[in-house]
């Protein structure tokens, strides 16, 4: 008799077991999803990131002559400087020249970084060393010779919440765009 209730119906046990399975499979679907959503966050500020390092180069492009004596002085941390200060002509309500036409690109650039990208940098310099074990690195090394890199980065953060850092305890820059045929 006893046999024959329990072929009718679950058993507590069998009952709890599904009910521990189900919910390790609704903790493996919610992790994967916080996943997802880190990985999508991250993609959209490296997309950020690129997008102002093009623009930044075309930029360069446009203005070479600005290259030595403006561009390649701009080392910009929102992280300091959270609200870059203003130059004193942004050149948006007439003619100016072309060192004024740099100081409003470096200026809307920084403005860029402040608000797109968390504690975000951005610097443009020569460089023949971006990469340090398979990493890029905001220091330059490079002569009058050397390309114009443009670098962008911002702080991340790791899945457990800390900050983003490489060996030297500083984060990695995300974008690093070597600008090609600009002349020294």
């Amino acid at each position: 008799m006893a046999s024959q209730r329990r072929i009718h119906g679950f058993a507590l046990i069998e009952v709890l077991v599904a009910v521990v399975v189900l919910a390790v499979g609704v903790l493996g679907a919610a992790g994967m999803q916080l996943v997802a959503l880190r990985v999508r966050y991250e993609s959209q500020l490296l997309s950020n990131a690129a997008q102002m390092a093009f623009a930044m180069a075309e930029r360069l492009r446009a203005n070479p002559g600005q290259i030595a004596t403006a561009y390649l002085s701009l080392d910009y941390d929102a992280h300091a400087e959270p609200v870059p200060a203003a130059p004193g002509r942004q050149c948006w309500a007439g003619p100016c020249d072309s060192a004024a036409m740099a100081q409003a690109d470096m200026y809307d650039l920084k403005r860029q970084i402040a608000s797109q990208l968390p504690g975000g940098r951005v610097r443009i310099c020569r460089d023949t060393g971006m990469w340090s074990s398979g990493r890029l690195r905001w220091p330059c090394a490079g002569g009058p010779a050397a390309p114009v890199v443009v670098k962008v980065g911002w702080r991340g953060k790791n899945p457990d919440g800390t900050a983003a850092s490489d060996v030297d305890g500083d984060y990695a820059p995300g974008v690093a765009l070597v600008l090609a045929g600009v002349a020294p």
